[in-house]
This record gives structure tokens, C-alpha cells and sequence, in this order.
């Protein structure tokens, strides 16, 4: 059973019991439905508790079952609402876990609302591309008022129980015994009549109609490409605006519009694919990790402070090595300030800053680090310097360390063995700035053992971070395909684009940043030392020589004031180069092609059709063990827009077949290279099946 009964002295509590957060698919709506009707029959059952265990009140729908027939099936969260609404006996919820989605919707279907303190309750449908579609918009604000529960709603952030109580939208704060607190609060108002009941309550707002424009305005000016957000503000209007039925029915109305959009699919999608990002086949969640107590960093550079501040922010002590007081003092500095300047925000405490600054131990010695549990090395990307640092480390470390490097394209097969110990090595690939972006690339090596991955896995959760695993391929997953992103763009640029037109098609389709904006952000020189390296390991591959000569003229973008772009000092706004211009017009004529009008519709596909290809490429040779942990990639390190899902879950929604028809068509362009745009073979097999990536 996913829902427990127990008659407690009248009292009858029915407890979810469907791990791991009682979701409320179809047969736990089936079991809560089936005890209170066996409560109802009871003459002896005065009241009637509804609660959770597993330490979770209920973590809300089923989100498997959207758009699936199975969601409307009776009895649906309506129908159970509805029954717990017009019950002649009192119904209480009592909320001592995580209460989201259709939880904090039954609960306000209930009579009575009980909590434990630091409970967090909130709507969060928003996140998936919907709006809640069984009366959260409509009970809401009828007892937490509409501006609280306009910002829950529409944020699809929770709410600590002990704010909600303030307001009134939690009858009691349960201290001590939860249990027995509720059985007493049930005992106490089962004689109560007439039930309350939310729905009779009356929603007010002055001057409703400015209020809401005004907000209307402001929300959808800050989620452009979503459009849940702006339907949310018309949802909980209508709670001010029309009574009670017709405000559920409207709100169903939205819901139902809403849950069949592209972006809530994607959306949908991406919540998925995180999750599975953390399974890996021959890894089992049971496998035993290692102990990590202690790390060290090597490199205290931009990369390097990036990565301790995660351990220190987690409470973690880190060892800082350099080779040079001057550049140690430096590292130092620059994590003291940014910590500093969380604090002036007031994102964070003087006593918290210090904390994890006194976690910190910088040292210019490899001995100080030895008896650290990991170890990560954050060096400049040149394999000789690696072979210096590992060779080192396999001396100085203790047995049973894990050793992680944090090397964006290098061979880590080669770097392991540099080592005596290729079973502890690791990739570690973190994102810049380190200690902001979310992903963190985790590179397994042909020896890398089984424990030492899953305690990186594990780790990754510790420190905040979204963890997806490649294998070892030049440029892993993320930097493999961007690389094939960034050629496609600077033929753009060879054939008659614009920086600026590049950009702002790639930026108009959702891209947080085009790549040329990019390039100038990172630093154009990186770029550049990479493509010197490609021209020697993969001298059969076709580049642009455009970005060289860009490079040639000290343009590495805002750290020299001027590279795709121009910049002022201090402002990092992006200006047009007259002497890109110039030196994109002598290009084209020294390589001998007329520019040609390139609409933005071709600028979109080529760039996002690159990244399609090389990830099927990636999926074909196992460097990824699924299409969505290419989508993760993207969406948590390379800005790749989240409402479309990621570029894999993007081309299924354009349909793989027409995707190919694309790049048979940019293959015949001219000056094209040809040689790309043939599909991979996974591509063009799940083209002709009509499957998607995940049907391989």
C-alpha cells in the first residue's frame, strides 16, 4: 500500500507511504482515497488526519504522469480535494517533512493546516513549465494574501512553515511529539462546526487591477522564453477577480495549455535528466566510497580559488599550494575579497566568512598536502606541467588519495599514468568561475576504480554541484562540442555574418551569451593556444584562420580592452569594431570568398546542429552514457537556453529527420565544410527509424 491507515482513539490518520516523497501518482491517490472513505464510514472517527512519512509530508504529483491519460483518472488531486473539502468531518493536514506542488494543494483543501516548524512548503510547478492546476492559485492567497502568495507561486519558491503560521495560512506550529500534538489538535476541534474552509474565504486587493499590471509587466520582462510565469499572475488575478469555481476552472484551463508547451516539456526533461545524470550502470548507489575530509588545491590562480571556495563553502578545510608566495598571497586575496563582497551584499555573515576562511591553509610546500583525502590539481593546461604535478603528487600523497585534475581537454589517461596509481585518478573539470557555475564535469579514466568515482559523485552533491560523467576524448563532452560550435561560427563570420549578427541570433534563440561575446569574456588567447595545438594533432581538420589573426593583434577580449569587441575601461558593454570589420573584409579576400547574405534562422541551426552532431558522435562512441547527460552539459555549464531543453532534447522537438535534412543542406553550401555536416551514424540511423535519442 502507498497510503497507511491507523485509527488512533476517533482519530484516523492516513499516512503516504510511497518513498522516496510519497509522490501522488494514481495508486497513492488511490490508497489515501480508499482510507478516507473508510474514515467517512466509521461512525466512530470524529476526525480525520492526513500526513506523511518517510520524513516527507509529500513531495507533490507524479510529474511521470503529465499529459498522460493516467493524470485524470479518478480519483485526480481535484477529486480528492473536493472530497476533503465538503467532508462532514473535520480534515487536517499535518505536515512535518517537505510539503511541494499538489501537497501544499491538498493541505489547502483540508480544514485545518498543521505544521512542524522549518517545514518548507511551496508551489514549485513554475520550475516545470506549468502553474498548479488543483487550486493552488485560487486557495493560496485566500489564506496567505495575495502578495506572499503571488511571489510562492510565480518564484516556485518554498516558504518556511513558521512564516506561513504568521500569516495565518498554518492553523499551529506542532513543537515536541508531532504526533501527539496533532492528535490533540484533532481532538480539540472535532466538535467544531461549521468546518472552515478555504474556499469561502474572501480574497482582498485594493486597486487589484493596477497592482496586477504592474506586476504582470515586471515578470514578464524577467522570464523571457518561459511563459509560465506571466500565466501564474494571471491565475492568482483571477482568485481576486471571479469566485471561487470559476477561478479553479480557469486555473485548470491555464494548467492544461501550459503542461503541452515545448518549454514545459523541456523543462520537464531537464528535471529528469539531472537526476539520472548521478546513475551510472556498473556503479551502484550502494557502492562504498571514500572518506573525504580534507582537500588540497593546486593552483591558486582564478581556477584554483574558484574550486577551494566550494570546499570551504561546504565546511570542507583545503590546503592551497603554489609555487610562488607572491602568486599564494594572490590566490588568497582574491578568495578573501569575494567572500568579502558576498558579505556586503548580505548573502553572507562577517562570523561565516571567517569560518571559511579559517578553513583555508595556504602553503608553498607538497608535504602540507599529502595527507589530504583528494587532491586537485588546477594548473595551467599544458601537458608537460601536468606530468610535473603528478609525477610529484604519486610521491608526496598518501595511499588511498584520489587524484583529480582539472584539465579541460588533456588526455586523462595520460596524466594517470604519469602516476603509480592510475585507479585513483580522476577528472575533475569544474567551469569558470568555479565557485558560481553549476556543472562539474567528471572524467573517467580507463583505470579509474569504481569507488573512486562514486565518491566524486557523491561529493559533487556536497559541494553543490551538478555532476555528469564523460570519458576520455579530447575535450570530454562539453569542450569537445563547443569546439565544433565555434568553428561553425567563425565560418559564419568567413561567408558574410557579423559578429554582432552571430551574437544576437544565437542570443535571440535563448543562448546566454553568443560566442563571440564568449570568446571575449574566457579570453580569446585560450582559444587560440588550442587551435596551435589542433593544428599539429588534426591537421586534416578546416579552421578559420580569421580568430588567429585577431589574436595576432593582442585582441584577447575585455581583460585587453578590445577583442571581437570594443570595450571601455571599467565597462564591459560590448561595442562594434570597425577593425573587426576591416580585418573580417581583408580576410575574406585573401581566402578568396564573396560574403553573402546569411539570414539568422541558418545562424541558429548551423551553431545549435553542430553541437547536435558532434553530441550524437559522443553518444556513438560511449564518451557519454546517455543523450541527456549531453543536455545537462549544456544547460548547466555552456548557457545553452533551458526552455529548450538542451540541444539533444532540442533536435528530437525539431525532429532528427529534419535536423539531417539540414546538414545535407548546409553540407552543399559554398565554401562549406562538407566533411562535418555528414551525419553521425547514430543521427542519421534514428533519422530514418523516427526514434529520439533515448529509444537508441
Amino acid at each position: 500500500m502507498t497510503a497507511q491507515y491507523k485509527n488512533h482513539d476517533g482519530i484516523a490518520v492516513i499516512t503516504l507511504d510511497n518513498p522516496p516523497i510519497n509522490s501522488l501518482g494514481m495508486n497513492t491517490r488511490q490508497a489515501v482515497d480508499a482510507g478516507f472513505t473508510q474514515a467517512l464510514a466509521d461512525p466512530g472517527i470524529k476526525a480525520i488526519v492526513i500526513t506523511g512519512g518517510n520524513g516527507v509530508f509529500t513531495g507533490g504529483a507524479d510529474i511521470k504522469e503529465f499529459g498522460k491519460p493516467i493524470a485524470m483518472q479518478s480519483p485526480t488531486l481535484h477529486d480528492l480535494i473536493a472530497r476533503f473539502e465538503m467532508s462532514p468531518k473535520p480534515v487536517i493536514s499535518a505536515i512535518d517533512g517537505v510539503c511541494m506542488g499538489g501537497g501544499t494543494e491538498i493541505s489547502l483543501g483540508c480544514h485545518y493546516r498543521l505544521a512542524a516548524p522549518g517545514v518548507m512548503i511551496g508551489l514549485p510547478e513554475v520550475k516545470i513549465g506549468i502553474l498548479p492546476g488543483a487550486g493552488g492559485t485560487q486557495r493560496l492567497p485566500r489564506v496567505a494574501g495575495v502578495e506572499l502568495a503571488l511571489n510562492m507561486i510565480v518564484s516556485g519558491d518554498p516558504v518556511r512553515s513558521d512564516a506561513l503560521a504568521k500569516v495565518g495560512a498554518i492553523d499551529r506550529l506542532i513543537e515536541g511529539d508531532f504526533l501527539a500534538g496533532v492528535l490533540a489538535f484533532a481532538n480539540e476541534v472535532a466538535a467544531t462546526r461549521p468546518l472552515p474552509r478555504v474556499r469561502d474565504r474572501k480574497v482582498e486587493m485594493p486597486d487589484a487591477a493596477a497592482f496586477f499590471a504592474a506586476v504582470r509587466a515586471k515578470v514578464a520582462a524577467s522570464s523571457k522564453g518561459f511563459p509560465a510565469p506571466v500565466k501564474c499572475v494571471d491565475a492568482v488575478e483571477a482568485a481576486v477577480l471571479r469566485d471561487i469555481d470559476e477561478g479553479l476552472a480557469y486555473e485548470f484551463e491555464l494548467f492544461s495549455a501550459l503542461v503541452t508547451t515545448p518549454e514545459s516539456a523541456a523543462l520537464r526533461h531537464a528535471f529528469f535528466a539531472e537526476r539520472a545524470a548521478s546513475k551510472i550502470p556498473d556503479v551502484p548507489d550502494d557502492t562504498p566510497v571514500r572518506q573525504v575530509k580534507a582537500v588540497a588545491v593546486i593552483g591558486a590562480g582564478t581556477m584554483g580559488g574558484g574550486i577551494t571556495m566550494n570546499f570551504l563553502n561546504a565546511g570542507i578545510p583545503v590546503t592551497l599550494l603554489e609555487t610562488k608566495q607572491e602568486a599564494l598571497d594572490r590566490g588568497v586575496a582574491t578568495i578573501r575579497r569575494n567572500y568579502e563582497n558576498t558579505v556586503k551584499k548580505g548573502k553572507l555573515t562577517a562570523e561565516k566568512c571567517e569560518q571559511r576562511m579559517s578553513l583555508l591553509k595556504p602553503t608553498l610546500s607538497y608535504e602540507d598536502v599529502s595527507q589530504s583525502d583528494l587532491v586537485i590539481e588546477a594548473v595551467f593546461e599544458e601537458m608537460g606541467v601536468k606530468q610535473q604535478v603528478f609525477e610529484r603528487l604519486d610521491q608526496v600523497m598518501k595511499s588511498g588519495a584520489i587524484l583529480a585534475s582539472n584539465t579541460s581537454t588533456l588526455d586523462l589517461n595520460r596524466i594517470a599514468g604519469f602516476t603509480k596509481r592510475p585507479q585513483d585518478v580522476i577528472g575533475m573539470h569544474f567551469f569558470s568561475p568555479a565557485n558560481v557555475m553549476k556543472l562539474l564535469e567528471v572524467v573517467r579514466g580507463a583505470a579509474t576504480a569504481r569507488d573512486v568515482l562514486a565518491t566524486v559523485m557523491k561529493l559533487s552533491k556536497k559541494i553543490k554541484k551538478t555532476a555528469v560523467v564523460s570519458g576520455v576524448c579530447d575535450g570530454f563532452i562539453g569542450n569537445r562540442m563547443i569546439e565544433q560550435y565555434s568553428r561553425q561560427a567563425m565560418f559564419l563570420l568567413d561567408e558574410g555574418a557579423s559578429v554582432e549578427q552571430v551574437d544576437r541570433a544565437v542570443e535571440a534563440f535563448g543562448f546566454a551569451m553568443g560566442p563571440f561575446r564568449m570568446g571575449d569574456l574566457a579570453g580569446n588567447d585560450i582559444g587560440w593556444a588550442i587551435r596551435k595545438r589542433r593544428y599539429v594533432e588534426k591537421p586534416h581538420l578546416k579552421y578559420s584562420r580569421a580568430a588567429d589573426r585577431l589574436c595576432e593583434l593582442g585582441r584577447f577580449g575585455q581583460k585587453t580592452g578590445a577583442g571581437w569587441y570594443d570595450y571601455q575601461p571599467g565597462d564591459r558593454t560590448a561595442h562594434p569594431s570597425p577593425v573587426v570589420a576591416n580585418l573580417l573584409a581583408d580576410y575574406r579576400k585573401t581566402i578568396g570568398v564573396a560574403p553573402r547574405e546569411i539570414s539568422d534562422e541558418e545562424i541558429v541551426q548551423r551553431l545549435v546542429y553542430s553541437l547536435v552532431n558532434e553530441g550524437a558522435h559522443i553518444l556513438e562512441e560511449g564518451i557519454a552514457l546517455r543523450a541527456s547527460d549531453v543536455d545537462i552539459i549544456y544547460l548547466s555549464g555552456y548557457g545553452f537556453p533551458l526552455y529548450r531543453g538542451g540541444p539533444m532534447h532540442y533536435a528530437e522537438q525539431v525532429g532528427l529527420a529534419n535536423v539531417v535534412a539540414s546538414m545535407k543542406r548546409f553540407a552543399a553550401l559554398p565554401n562549406a565544410d562538407a566533411a562535418f555536416w555528414q551525419p553521425a551514424g547514430l543521427l542519421a540511423r534514428l533519422a530514418i527509424e523516427g526514434k529520439t535519442f533515448a529509444e537508441a
